[in-house]
Formats: structure tokens, C-alpha cells, sequence
């Protein structure tokens, strides 16, 4: 079975290296994990260290062509996600890269946030098609999105729907600190009465169901937001 932590791995290969440093920045600014890799022979090396959930791969590297470091990702991992990064604008190149078997494409010069975007999609089309991809693993705390059953240490944990929902939000973006208004916004979308003190109450409730007299989870950062993180983990 497959699990998802709720914490996506990204290695980014690019042979610039202030861009490669822009993009790991951005991408754990989302909550992700990321390593880098400056050539196409320390990404297939990283690739089996790291054991990344997708790859953003430039086409143009020193060692390498792109192409042939793809080849030999899926040797390892038929199933890895990977985005080509190019400054290649033909449409020959592009069709080149897609049939090679890269699952998308964006030309340089990019904008950040698309990359993210895409690299979102991804994972989505990734974890849908893998069997177990619907359970949540965060240290001994584990949801099932399909079945909507959550486990505390092996114990059941009834929750009400609204509580399910923050819950699920924060297990989906474990490692990264969320705002007040971003949970409103994302759990409370349709609420007419909608208020951020309503978003305090119900972590209170979740923190007295799931964390009671076990190790936190749920972390509150002053002035900012929560944090999901395992037990242990502190900052």
C-alpha cells in the first residue's frame, strides 16, 4: 500500500544554480521537501537517495541531455512524475520531450507559480491512479479520505464533518505553517457566517480528540497560524 505523508518530495535538476536554489525556495515555501542537483549524473544519484514524488528537469545540462536523464529515471522509477524545464521553444522539442515520456512542459523563462501549479497536478494524476493513495499517514495519525475513518495510535477517532475537513486540510499540507484565513477560506468556503475565531474553536476541538494525552501534532505558531508535524519533529 501506498501512503501519502501529506508532504511531497521534489527534486529539481538545472544546471543554473541561482535558479535551482529560486526554485527549491519556492517549492518549501509550499510545504514540500526538495533536493537539487547540478548535472544529469548527480540527479539519477539523487534520485535513488532521495526517492522524490516528481522531478522538474531541465533539458540542457552539462553531462546529460535531459532526454537521457529521463531514460534512465524511469529505468529506476517507471512511474516518477517528471516536468521538463527547457529553453528549447520549438514545437519539435517540446513533442520530443512528450514523447520521450515527460508528463508536462514549460519553457523558459517561467513563472513561478505555474511551475508549482503544474507540479500540483501532477502529484494529484499520481497519487489517484496509486491504490491506498486516499489514507493520510502523519507520525501515529492516519486518515482514510475514502472512507473517512481516522485512527489515533490504532484507536478510532470520531469527528464530526467540519472537524474532518480541517483535519484532512491540515494532514494535506503537513510541514507547512497555515494561516488562519487560508483554513477559513479552504474549510469554510461556503459558510455564509464565517469568522476567524470559529477556525480557533474547532482546532481546540480537534487538539482535545486526537491529542489528548498523546504527543501534539496540531502546533500553534504566534501570530501566524497552525502547523502539522509528527511528534518530535520541532523546529
Amino acid at each position: 500500500m501506498t501512503l501519502s505523508t501529506g508532504t511531497p518530495r521534489i527534486l529539481v535538476v538545472d544546471d543554473e544554480e541561482d535558479l535551482t536554489d529560486l526554485l527549491a525556495t519556492v517549492l518549501r515555501a509550499e510545504g514540500w521537501q526538495t533536493d537539487r542537483a547540478l548535472d544529469g549524473t548527480a540527479a539519477v544519484r539523487a534520485a535513488r537517495g532521495f526517492r522524490p514524488d516528481a522531478v522538474v528537469l531541465d533539458r540542457g545540462l552539462p553531462d546529460l541531455e535531459g532526454l537521457e536523464v529521463l531514460r534512465r529515471l524511469r529505468a529506476y522509477r517507471p512511474d516518477l512524475p517528471v516536468l521538463f524545464l527547457t529553453a528549447r521553444e520549438s514545437v519539435e522539442d517540446r513533442v520530443a520531450g512528450l514523447r520521450a515520456g515527460a508528463d508536462d512542459y514549460v519553457p523558459k523563462p517561467f513563472d513561478l507559480d505555474e511551475v508549482v501549479l503544474r507540479l500540483r497536478a501532477l502529484l494529484r494524476r499520481c497519487d489517484a491512479g496509486r491504490p491506498g493513495a486516499s489514507l493520510l499517514v502523519v507520525g501515529d495519525l492516519t486518515l482514510d479520505e475514502e472512507t473517512r475513518q481516522v485512527h489515533r495510535a490504532g484507536t478510532p477517532v470520531r469527528l464530526t464533518g467540519r472537524e474532518f475537513e480541517l483535519l484532512r486540510y491540515l494532514m494535506r499540507h503537513t510541514g507547512r505553517v497555515l494561516g488562519r484565513e487560508e483554513l477559513l477560506d479552504n474549510v469554510w468556503a461556503t459558510d455564509e457566517d464565517r469568522h476567524l475565531s470559529i477556525v480557533e474553536s474547532y482546532v481546540s476541538y480537534l487538539r482535545r480528540k486526537i491529542e489528548r494525552d498523546l504527543p501534539v501534532l496540531i502546533h500553534t505558531v504566534r501570530g501566524v497560524g497552525y502547523l502539522m508535524k509528527p511528534a518530535g519533529n520541532a523546529r
